[in-house]
């Protein structure tokens, strides 16, 4: 069984609410370990510090640093895949298509150093990500991808490639999170501040509906 399988098998079993939150609290003190130092550099006890918990009781939860990686991994893809799953084949593709758009961007506002650490692991040519973006970020992006195309077929888009088009989407709001140092640089702030979040929503969304929406 691979670390994702492992990771996703160990989320399933049933938990007490102590053991839910202390995973939640580990994965949270591992996030920043790995963010601030990377996989190589971060440590089990920098982790277990950060947790405020012994080592051998983090162990209990994982037994290895590769697991508590690819755990976080697995949450930040989670938490991606939640917002596009729910884009609704049925509603408006202006509302669904602006509503995935907010999302994201507010993701990108709560979770940078998540979305850090995944791009990370891409550029590093995704050696823990490689089969679960072929199977399970693949499956809902295809998925997605032919509401898309129903929506173009019906009319109420201008043709499109749905899959660029996802990747243009994912590419505008998560450069929020990326670049956050290069954004906040030139605006004076990032997505905290709530002008620059509003006035990032508008325009993306504005520029991407415009050049989808039927004239």
């Amino acid at each position: 069984m691979d670390d994702f399988n492992l990771a996703r098998a160990r989320a399933s079993k049933k938990r007490t609410r102590i053991q839910a939150e202390n995973e939640e609290k580990i994965l949270d003190a591992a996030l920043d370990a790995f963010s601030t130092y990377g996989f190589r550099g971060a440590t089990v006890d920098q982790i277990a510090e950060r947790a405020g918990m012994s080592k051998p009781n983090l162990l209990y939860y994982f037994r290895r640093k590769q697991d508590l990686y690819t755990a976080v991994l697995q949450r930040t893809l989670d938490m991606w895949l939640t917002p596009l799953g729910e884009m609704n084949a049925d509603g408006d593709p202006a509302d669904e298509i602006g509503r995935y758009i907010r999302q994201k961007l507010e993701q990108s506002r709560a979770h940078p150093q998540e979305s850090r650490l995944f791009i990370g692991e891409i550029m590093q040519g995704a050696p823990l990500l490689d089969q679960v973006l072929k199977t399970e970020l693949k499956e809902i992006v295809e998925e997605k991808a032919g509401v898309i195309r129903g929506w173009v077929k019906a009319g109420k888009l201008a043709p499109v490639e749905p899959v660029h088009l996802i990747f243009m989407i994912w590419a505008t709001t998560q450069h929020y999170a990326d670049f956050d140092a290069q954004v906040s640089a030139l605006l004076g702030s990032g997505l905290a501040d709530d002008q620059v979040f509003s006035d990032a929503v508008e325009t993306v969304t504005g520029v991407l509906l415009r050049g989808i929406l039927p004239r």
